[in-house]
Order: C-alpha cells, then sequence, then structure tokens
C-alpha cells in the first residue's frame, strides 16, 4: 500500500478511534498534502491508549518510508569542530540524525506535544518516531506519578527515528530575565542527559537548543551554558565519543560556532 490510499487507511484508523474529530476531519482537503496533515494532527491529538497492530504496521511503514525519503545524516561522520574532537555542529531537521540519541525538549506531562502540527522539535519528534513513543512516555510518567521537574531526563526507544533512542528533557521556562535557577536547570539539563546516556553506554548523541524556543532562554547564554556542561563532561573517561549541537535556525549555528571558538 503507497501514498493517499495507505495515509487515508491511517486517518480511518485514527477517526474510528477517536469519532470525536469526525467532522474536523472533513475540513482537510481530500488530496495526499492535506490527508498526510490530517494524519499528523491526528497522531498529535491522540490521548494515550491501546495501540492497534494494524494501524503501527502501517504506520510504521509510512515513517520509514518518509525518514528514507528525506534522508538519513549520519551523526558519526559529520566533521568535528576545530580544537574539540568530540563536538560537531549541524543545522538541518534533528529527526534526519542517526545516532545513538538525539535529546528532546518536552513539556512536564513528557507525552509530547498535543497541539497539532505544531512547529516544536517535541511534536516534530514524536510525529516521526510514531505513537509508540507517547505510549512509553506515558508509561514512564504513570510509574513516575507525577510531573517531570526541570533538569532531569529520561531515556525512551527511538522507533521509526534514525536515532536508537531519545532522551527527554524539560527545560526552564524564562520569565522576564534569566535567573540564577534557570541557568542551573538548564545546565542539569544537559548533564542529565549525558549522564542517563553514559549509562547505557552510549557513543554518540545529538543536542537540541533546549529552551530556546518555546521556553525563551536567549540563545548566546543557552549555548554558554550548554557548551560549558557538555565540555566539562568530556573531559571525564565516559563511553560519549560525538556530541553534536543541532541547531535549527542560522543565528543558533552562528552562536554554537562562536562560543565553540570556531566563528
Amino acid at each position: 500500500m503507497e501514498g493517499l490510499e495507505q495515509i487515508q487507511k491511517l486517518n480511518a484508523l485514527l477517526l474510528a478511534e477517536m469519532p470525536a474529530y469526525q467532522s474536523h476531519a472533513k475540513a482537510f482537503p481530500p488530496d495526499l498534502t492535506g490527508q498526510r496533515r490530517l494524519l499528523r494532527s491526528l497522531m498529535n491529538v491522540r490521548p494515550p491508549m491501546p495501540l492497534n497492530r494494524e494501524f503501527l504496521a502501517a504506520q510504521d511503514e509510512l515513517l520509514s518510508a518518509e525518514r528514507d525519503g528525506k534522508g538519513v545524516v549520519d551523526g558519526a561522520a559529520l566533521p568535528a569542530v576545530k580544537g574539540h574532537s568530540q563536538i560537531a555542529v549541524w543545522k538541518g531537521d534533528i529527526t534526519r540524525l542517526k545516532a545513538d540519541a538525539i535529546v528532546n525538549a518536552g513539556n512536564s506531562a513528557l507525552l509530547g506535544c498535543f497541539c497539532p502540527c505544531h512547529g516544536c522539535i517535541d511534536n516534530a519528534i514524536h510525529s516521526a518516531a510514531g505513537l509508540q513513543l507517547r505510549e512509553e512516555c506515558n508509561q514512564i510518567m504513570r510509574a513516575q506519578g507525577r510531573s517531570e521537574p526541570a533538569g532531569r531526563a529520561k531515556l525512551t526507544k527511538g522507533y521509526n527515528l534514525p536515532a536508537r533512542y531519545v532522551l527527554h528533557t524539560v527545560g526552564p521556562i524564562v520569565q522576564g530575565r534569566v535567573a540564577v535557577r534557570d541557568r542551573e536547570k538548564l545546565a542539569s539539563c544537559y548533564r542529565s542527559c549525558l549522564q542517563l546516556a553514559a549509562e547505557h553506554g552510549l557513543v554518540s548523541m545529538a543536542f537540541c537548543c533546549i529552551s530556546t524556543g518555546e521556553f525563551h532562554f536567549p540563545n548566546q547564554e543557552a549555548a554558554e551554558i550548554a557548551v560549558k556542561a557538555v565540555t566539562d563532561f568530556l573531559r571525564h573517561d565516559t563511553s560519549i565519543k560525538r556530541v553534536i549541537f543541532n541547531v535549527f535556525k542560522d543565528i543558533d549555528e552562528t552562536v554554537y560556532r562562536r562560543v565553540l571558538g570556531a566563528g
């Protein structure tokens, strides 16, 4: 099954689970683009609940084809930053990166973004990984029994991502001026992810720009904190041999290269 027919089947299965969205679905164009956007929207709003095997098989077929179509970027092949043999900077879509783990900046519920087709990295990662990711996060959070505090890290599988695992962390939300506690929590996000990756023997990982988007942490200061936390950690004996600072905007690439002394 390919293309529009496959997507329509997935939409039908999700709408059977969530009939309340039937009327909303009619607003989406019947072409491939419109139906694919409907699928992502339905996947985004679907709450954690048992997963349909028929849906998962078709979903995984679609997402793996889309992953390969976008092109997988091998993190191990990216050039190191001059003077930092274990660190690379790469601008692009983090869901294309092949590494042992990529880092997702989530919210305290740690279930992914429920806003249909939102532009945040949390939405992008969950949408590319598949519904299994939300379900695994739900199991973790139910066992924990409380919201995820800022500065910690959790590890899940990567499912349909090129990355084997996803490290989930909640960054600080900046309101007004950056406070000392905001800096401490952001540094803790990086240290917690690194430590958890090392505990699982992971060799390579990619960080997004934690807290600099929806959470309003200033780009320059966030990069300085990130680089210090990572370089300090890598001075110790660790399984981690490659850390990629993944950026999506030109300004962030400029900032990271400048902070690393390569700009």
